[in-house]
Parts: C-alpha cells; sequence; structure tokens
C-alpha cells in the first residue's frame, strides 16, 4: 500500500445518505420560501458543512434561515436515516481490506458527530469506525472547501499530509483535499467526472477502490 492513511468523506462515500438529505434539504429550504430542487441541493450544497448552507442563502436572499433550522433539518434526516439509509455498495468490502492488511483509516464529514453516527448505527459501519477514526468540521470550524478538516484527520492520525489518499465524491471535498496536500480519489456513483476534475484518479465502483489504492 503506498499511503499510510486512508481518509473516507462519509455522505455518499460511506454511507448512502446524499438522496436522503439533499431531497429533505431542498423541500425544507422551498417550504421556508427558497425554491430548491433536489438538483440545486446536490450542485449547491453536496459536501457543505451546515454553515455554509446559512451562508449561502443570507448571500442569495439577503434572509437568514430560522434559528431552529438544524435542529429541525436534523430530525428529518435522522428519521428518514432510520427507515431508509444504506451503506454505499462495496464500502464495506474495502474496509474488510483495509484492516486485514493493516492500512490504517479513518472518517472525516462536514456532517456532525452525532449525523456520522446515527449513518453509522444504522448501516453497521461502527463496527469499523470507533472514536479515533471519526473527524467533523465541528472539530475545526471550517468545512470544505478549507483543508482545515483534512488536515486535522491527518495530524491526529499521526501521519504526513503527502501520505494521505482521501475518498471523496463532492467538489468542495476535492478542493479541500487538494488544498490539504492529499492524494484525491473522486468517487463518481452521484458526481459527474468534470465536477470532480481535481482529483487524481476517478472511480465509478466502490468496489474497484481497494485496487486502485495498491
Amino acid at each position: 500500500m503506498r499511503y499510510d492513511l486512508i481518509i473516507f468523506d462519509n455522505d455518499g462515500v460511506l454511507v448512502d445518505s446524499e438522496p436522503i438529505s439533499n431531497r429533505l434539504l431542498a423541500g425544507y429550504l422551498t417550504e421556508l420560501g427558497h425554491p430548491t430542487s433536489y438538483e440545486d441541493s446536490i450542485r449547491d450544497y453536496m459536501g457543505s458543512a451546515m454553515h455554509r448552507i446559512h451562508e449561502l442563502v443570507l448571500e442569495r436572499t439577503g434572509q437568514r434561515l430560522p434559528d431552529d433550522f438544524d435542529d429541525v433539518f436534523h430530525r428529518r434526516v435522522f428519521a428518514a436515516f432510520e427507515r431508509e439509509l444504506e451503506p454505499v455498495p462495496g464500502a464495506v468490502g474495502v474496509l474488510e481490506k483495509l484492516a486485514a492488511g493493516g492500512v490504517p483509516y479513518c472518517v472525516a464529514s462536514s456532517g456532525s458527530h452525532e449525523r456520522i453516527r446515527v449513518g453509522h448505527r444504522k448501516t453497521g459501519l461502527d463496527r469499523w469506525f470507533d472514536d479515533s477514526r471519526v473527524f467533523s468540521s465541528q472539530d475545526v470550524g471550517r468545512g470544505k472547501p478549507a483543508p482545515d478538516l483534512f488536515l486535522h484527520a491527518a495530524r491526529c492520525m499521526r501521519v504526513e499530509p503527502a501520505k494521505c489518499a482521501v475518498v471523496e465524491d463532492s467538489p468542495l471535498g476535492v478542493r479541500a483535499a487538494v488544498a490539504a496536500g492529499m492524494d484525491v480519489f473522486g468517487f463518481t456513483a452521484m458526481t459527474p467526472a468534470d465536477r470532480l476534475a481535481g482529483a487524481g484518479q476517478l472511480f465509478f465502483d466502490m468496489g474497484e477502490l481497494a485496487d486502485l489504492l495498491v
């Protein structure tokens, strides 16, 4: 293995949550008077920390989202996760191969620790990620595309950024990983390849990843 650490994004890479959360986000923003389609949400907010949603809405409309926006949105998302969420096909197999090979890995997500944990418990991925392997934008204050989260994860895992590979499916995440000086593997199952052009390598099937990392 040519990397000392594999850093996974969570939503859309480990758990198949992006269709669920973006459907609900588009609906909630529309309900609040900010018409948003599912496609708009994927384009504008996929991979974002919650603060970026607030910032973009304020920038575009001059209006602030309600104070309880995050709480209401997360309640809706977590309820939907309990009904619908599944792991991304092939993700468990990749984790099994990394663990069997003794390759360190972790998750670094724009989502909150609670969101990560809810999704991992529902999908059974919690067995692969103890607290020492879970990093959230909550830990650093600035979400992607800033490199802070990935650099924080590498520092905590005691690996130099240049020896890390990041697995991402959002343009924001790719930009963050590139800015952190890490190699990026862009997962194109939901995102067109041209939107992940900053990634050094692109792949469509998560089952391919373990072989690509060698």
